[in-house]
């Protein structure tokens, strides 16, 4: 029997039939008909996509990336006497075990297998968000994206090639002067990713000014009345992303002043090709 009482309904489909058994406990337990109708509207709207099939597709594009990850970890850690001069730079390290070596390969291993990751983890999280954003949220993402991880590989590289190499000549020098200075390996890769990864998402700067500035949330007045704090929390986040040591604070300080000013300048602008586009 149909569960909306009638005998023959055998063209009835689920949607149908699901309706039918919410009108059905509608009258046995006296739901309230506005609820009812909000379940309904929710349901016509996209009946081919619960959110079952939503938290499948998170968990297909999240099983293609872990897949992508997997495998750049596997071909590294294979070819990891390739990498290993790029990494050490020459310096002479010592392991303080047996399993110190796994662990260094390992953190190598881990830290290049993300970097080289992340444009295809990209991709598949915007096949996923990308039919749920709206014209503005699309477009920006779609324009910017290869902007996004231009600038993140350009803080990486600023803190690969420039802050490392003077921090760690720095403090090295300063130690060598009371001490005899030997540096574990996993000390040394520890130190590494300290003053590379954190730089490359401080290059992000300017993108994210702009995406708040676009969605009205930010805009270039108000970073110049913020100024000067402003500048007093990047100087303490350069402290905390940073060695001890004022040099290397200092050499992350100014390009992240440089960044808040590109900001405000990329902020104006956005302002005024609104306000351009409104005008017409």
């Amino acid at each position: 029997m149909c569960p909306t009482g009638e005998p023959n309904c055998k063209n009835v489909s689920a949607l149908d039939k699901a309706k039918a058994e919410i009108e059905v406990e509608t009258e046995r337990h006296g739901i309230d008909d506005d609820l009812v109708e909000e379940l309904d509207s929710k349901t016509d709207e996209n009946p081919s996509l619960p959110l079952v099939a939503h938290l499948g597709e998170l968990r297909k594009q999240l099983i293609k990336s872990l897949v992508v990850f997997i495998l750049f970890f596997v071909l590294i850690f294979a070819t990891i006497n390739i990498w290993f001069p790029y990494v050490t730079r020459g310096h002479q390290l010592i392991v303080l075990g047996p399993l110190e070596v796994v662990k260094f390969y390992m953190s190598i291993s881990t830290a290049l297998a993300i970097g080289l990751a992340l444009p295809f983890v990209c991709h598949f999280l915007w096949q996923f968000v990308g039919p749920g954003l709206n014209e503005i949220e699309s477009r920006f993402i779609s324009l910017y994206s290869p902007i996004m991880l231009f600038l993140f590989i350009c803080g990486v590289s600023f803190g690969y090639f420039v802050v490392n190499p003077i921090s760690y000549n720095f403090l090295t020098a300063l130690g060598a002067v009371n001490f005899d200075v030997m540096i574990s390996a996993q000390e040394y890769v520890s130190f590494l990713l300290m003053t590379t990864v954190p730089l490359g998402l401080i290059f992000e700067l300017p993108i994210v000014a702009m995406f708040l500035a676009a969605i009205g949330l930010l805009t270039a007045d108000s970073m110049k009345k913020v100024r000067r704090w402003s500048y007093l929390v990047l100087a303490v986040v350069s402290a905390l992303i940073t060695p001890p040591d004022f040099i290397s604070q200092l050499i992350v300080l100014i390009p992240m002043m440089l960044l808040y000013e590109t900001s405000i300048y990329i902020v104006r602008r956005v302002e005024q090709r609104s306000a351009a586009a409104k005008s017409y």
